[in-house]
């Protein structure tokens, strides 16, 4: 049984539903908070994911860091060498998405040389009649980039687990690979 730790990065602009996602899986869907105040820097998500169909395991260190360019600075320290990528933008909210390029370049900068694995989240789909993203849109752009995509809404408690535990299976097999590689070279 090997348990691995995972540096997750969960980036994305103000207001689109970060902690909110982070705050739910930490607590396996039983605590919804309907009133958060911005996050003024970064706070620390940490849990265990047990990898499908393996007796091994990756602890998630998300993250969860505050979208305003005001704490900038400091975020580029605490992002240092981050293993994957959680993005996140809001479907009623079309500028959050444009930004999520600006987000992912931020990121990769912190990671340079190294393929950054990474998911691209839309919340707040259960807002259906205020959607200006599309769908089919995100997931283009997201397969563009390399990123697995997925939609959620936290507040109906839909899909918040699947894109952590999509993390901790790129990670895990990423794992995989180097160690094949390095049994190739003894």
């Amino acid at each position: 049984m090997v348990k691995l730790a995972a540096k997750c990065i969960l980036a994305g602009d103000p207001a689109v539903g970060k902690t909110a996602l982070a705050q739910m899986f930490r607590s396996d869907g039983t605590h919804f908070q309907k009133n958060y105040t911005l996050t003024t820097g970064v706070d620390l998500v940490v849990k265990v994911v047990p990898v499908p169909d393996t007796n091994d395991s990756v602890e998630l260190f998300i993250f969860d860091s505050a979208g305003k360019e005001l704490f900038s600075e400091m975020l580029d320290k605490l992002w240092e060498s981050p293993n994957v990528l959680c993005l996140v933008f809001d479907v009623t909210n079309e500028q959050s998405f444009s930004s999520c390029s600006k987000w992912l370049e931020k990121a990769r900068a912190q990671a340079p040389g190294i393929s950054l694995p990474g998911v691209l989240v839309g919340t707040k789909m259960d807002l259906t009649g205020r959607r200006t993203v599309d769908s089919a849109q995100a997931r283009a752009w997201a397969l563009s980039q390399g990123l697995e995509c997925f939609e959620t809404s936290v507040k109906e408690m839909d899909s918040y687990e699947a894109p952590f535990h999509c993390l901790a299976k790129q990670f895990y097999q990423l794992y995989r690979e180097k160690v094949d590689m390095f049994h190739t070279l003894v």
